[in-house]
C-alpha cells in the first residue's frame, strides 16, 4: 500500500509540474505577443479556429498526432529497456523508401498482397537499421547514441542521392524534385476527411499504439525490458537475457519507425521524398522524454504538441503572429520540466527545514 502510494503521489506531482509548465509556457507565450504588439487573446483564438475550425484542419493535426505519437512511442519502446534511438530519423526514411520502392515494383498486383509486403519491407527495413547500432552496443559496448547519430546522417544523404539528379531512383515526371516513382493509386490509404492528410493510417497507428502499452504496461516483456533498463547488471544476475532484451528493444522501435515512413507515403505523399520528414522523430523524441515514456502520456501530450504546432501556422497565416511561437513554448515546457526534478527536491527539502524548525 506504502509503495503505491508513493507510486500515486509522485505521479501526480509529476502531471502538476507538466500542468504548470504548459500554462507558463502559454502565458510567457502570451507576453511575447504583447511585446510584439499583438493581441494574445486573438492570438491563441486563431491559434484554436487553426486547429478546430473545419474538419479539414483537424483531420491535419490528428494526422500529425499520430506522426509524434508514433515516434514517440518507438522512443519510449527502447528507452524502457536501457536504449537510446536517436536514429529514428534515418528509419524513418529508409522505412519509408523501402515501401515506396515495394509499391512502386508491384504495380498491377493485387493490394491484398503489396500493401501488406510493403508494411513487411518498412519495419524490416528500419528494424535492422536499428539493430547494427544495437549489436554494436552489446557485443563491442559502443555507444549506440553515437551510432544512432552517425547512421542517420548515412541513411538521409543516402536516400537523397537515390532520389535527385542522377540518383537511380529519381522519377521522370515532370515538376517532382527529389522524389521517386508514384506509388499506385489502389495501395494508397483511403482519406478519411476530404483534403486533409488523414487517412485510414490511423487505424494501424492506434493498433500499434495499443500494442506498445500492452508490451509495456501488461506483459513479462514489458516487465524484462523494464527491469534490465532500470538496472542492467541486476538484470543480469537475475538470469535475465538482458542482451538479447535490448536489441529486440532497439529493433521494435527502429521497425516502428520505419512503418511511420510508410504511412508517411502511403497516406498522403504518395511518393517518396528527400523531404519526407521534417524532424519528425526529434519532435516524437521530446514528447517521449517530456511524459517519462509512458505510453498514455505520449499519446495524450502528441496531441497537444500538434495542435501548436499546427495551429501556430494557421495563426501565422491569419494574423501575422511568427509561427516560430511553437517552438519557444515547447522549449519552454522542455526547460522546466528538465529542471522538474531538482526544483521539486528544493521544495521538497525546504518544506522539511521548515517543519523541522517548528
Amino acid at each position: 500500500m506504502n509503495k503505491l502510494t508513493t507510486a500515486f503521489q509522485k505521479n501526480r506531482s509529476y502531471l502538476t509540474a507538466l500542468f504548470l509548465s504548459i500554462v507558463t509556457a502559454l502565458i510567457l507565450g502570451a507576453i511575447l505577443m504583447l511585446i510584439t504588439g499583438y493581441n494574445p487573446l486573438a492570438g491563441y483564438a486563431a491559434m484554436l479556429k487553426g486547429v478546430f475550425g473545419n474538419s479539414r484542419v483537424f483531420g491535419n493535426t490528428l494526422a500529425k498526432m499520430l506522426t509524434l505519437c508514433l515516434t514517440g512511442l518507438a522512443m519510449a519502446v527502447c528507452s524502457k529497456a536501457g536504449m537510446f534511438n536517436v536514429g529514428g530519423e534515418g528509419q524513418l526514411f529508409l522505412g519509408g523508401l523501402a515501401a515506396t520502392m515495394v509499391g512502386v515494383c508491384l504495380e498491377g498486383i493485387s493490394p491484398i498482397i503489396a500493401v501488406p509486403l510493403a508494411f513487411l519491407s518498412a519495419a524490416a527495413v528500419g528494424g535492422f537499421y536499428a539493430w547494427i547500432p544495437a549489436m554494436l552496443k552489446v557485443k563491442l559496448n559502443v555507444s549506440e547514441v553515437i551510432t544512432t547519430i552517425m547512421l542517420n546522417s548515412v541513411a538521409i544523404y543516402l536516400c537523397t542521392y537515390l532520389t535527385n539528379s542522377g540518383g537511380p531512383l529519381l522519377t521522370d515526371d515532370r515538376g517532382v524534385l527529389g522524389g521517386t516513382e508514384a506509388v499506385p493509386d489502389p495501395f494508397m490509404f483511403s482519406q478519411l476527411i476530404p483534403r486533409s492528410n488523414l487517412s485510414t493510417a490511423i487505424i494501424y497507428s492506434a493498433a500499434i499504439a495499443f500494442i506498445c502499452w500492452y508490451v509495456m504496461k501488461k506483459t513479462t516483456m514489458g516487465l524484462e525490458m523494464k527491469i534490465t533498463g532500470e538496472n542492467s547488471r541486476f538484470a543480469f544476475f537475475s538470469g535475465l537475457k538482458k542482451d538479447k532484451i535490448m536489441v529486440l528493444a532497439m529493433v521494435a522501435s527502429g521497425a516502428i519507425c520505419g512503418l511511420v515512413g510508410m504511412f508517411e507515403v502511403y497516406g498522403y505523399q504518395q511518393r517518396f521524398m528527400d523531404s519526407i520528414s521534417n524532424e519528425f522523430y526529434y519532435d516524437g523524441m521530446l514528447v517521449a522524454m517530456i511524459m517519462n515514456y509512458n505510453p498514455l502520456g505520449i499519446i495524450i501530450m502528441s496531441f497537444f504538441f500538434a495542435v501548436v504546432d499546427i495551429g501556430a501556422g494557421a495563426m501565422e497565416l491569419s494574423i501575422g503572429i511568427s509561427g516560430e511561437l511553437s517552438d519557444i513554448i515547447f522549449a519552454i515546457i522542455i526547460f522546466l520540466m528538465a529542471a522538474e526534478g531538482g526544483i521539486t527536491k528544493f521544495l521538497n527539502e525546504r518544506k522539511a527545514r521548515k517543519e523541522a524548525q517548528k
